[in-house]
């Protein structure tokens, strides 16, 4: 568990506070499809922040970030009645936005090395790429898992491993209404069930 994981659930505890977002992937899907237009929105509110997230890691321009993002939920648009399970959604979010995120970068090489008047290209980038997917669906399912468990849980889980720079023991006792010396104790708790959640999930 680290901070890398701050964005991801934060964002879906938001989502899940508001309005339709609160549905299920299946019905926002159904909805979509129906022409529902607050599902739309509510289902890009629910994801945008996933979608982001995968060019930062490929290191690309905020203006790269928002033609991938535009492009991504152009194509979510068009492939969502095509889609057989809502459950996978998240995924194949992440494969459509990794891809175009590749796409991207191996043209910015192609733009470098034409400047330096080479032919080159870094094939190192496919790895990176792989790891980089991987590394969003691990954060994905950590998020998601955390926004079901418990307020309490949820709560302290934020205060602890989300909060930059890390706050004192007391401050979040106090703030949660808790002894101090429970918080150890509570913690040891929350994650475990975290772990059975993500155990449910088949995360390894």
């Amino acid at each position: 568990m680290c901070a890398r994981f701050a964005s991801i659930e934060t964002e879906a505890v938001a989502a899940a506070e508001n309005g339709c977002a609160t549905w299920s992937d299946a019905r926002l899907v159904q909805e979509c499809v129906r022409g529902n237009e607050e599902a739309w929105a509510g289902l890009i509110d629910k994801y945008k922040r996933l979608i982001f997230s995968i060019p930062m890691k490929y290191r690309l321009s905020s203006d790269e970030a928002n033609d991938i993002f535009q492009g991504v939920c152009l194509e979510l648009l068009t492939e969502l009645p095509k889609l057989r399970k809502p459950e996978a959604l998240p995924k194949w979010i992440i494969q459509v936005t990794a891809h175009k995120c590749l796409r991207q970068k191996r043209h910015n090489q192609r733009m470098e090395h034409s400047e330096d008047g080479e032919e080159q290209f870094d094939s190192a980038v496919s790895p990176v790429a792989e790891e980089i997917v991987r590394e969003v669906q691990e954060e994905h399912s950590v998020g998601m898992a955390i926004t079901t468990m418990p307020p309490r849980c949820r709560q302290l889980i934020q205060l602890l491993f989300f909060e930059e720079p890390a706050r004192p023991y007391k401050e979040i006792a106090e703030q949660l209404g808790i002894a101090t010396g429970s918080i150890g104790f509570i913690r040891m708790r929350c994650l475990e069930k975290l772990r059975k959640k993500l155990s449910e999930t088949g995360f390894r």
